[in-house]
């Protein structure tokens, strides 16, 4: 019987003056700097700030999922 994947989540907050959407590719790509194996991700929180009226900084919190393949890949840094 095949096994199916397991994944990990971690959660980070990404930021941006330009969009949310900038937020989140930034802490994506943050991310996959140092994490293997990314599979997906969710937007959890929407934030952000507001100058004279205007939105004018955007912070999301994402929890970003990748699958473990060894006991290295969930061991707490």
């Amino acid at each position: 019987m095949p096994v199916g994947s397991t994944y990990k989540v971690v959660e980070l907050v990404g930021s941006s003056s330009e969009s949310v959407q900038q937020a989140i590719d930034g802490a994506i790509a943050r991310a996959a700097q140092t994490i293997r194996n990314l599979d997906w991700f969710e937007v959890r929180e929407i934030r952000g700030t507001i100058d004279d009226g205007r939105a004018n900084w955007y912070q999301v919190k994402v929890g970003v999922g990748f699958r473990v393949d060894s006991g290295e890949d969930i061991t707490e840094d």
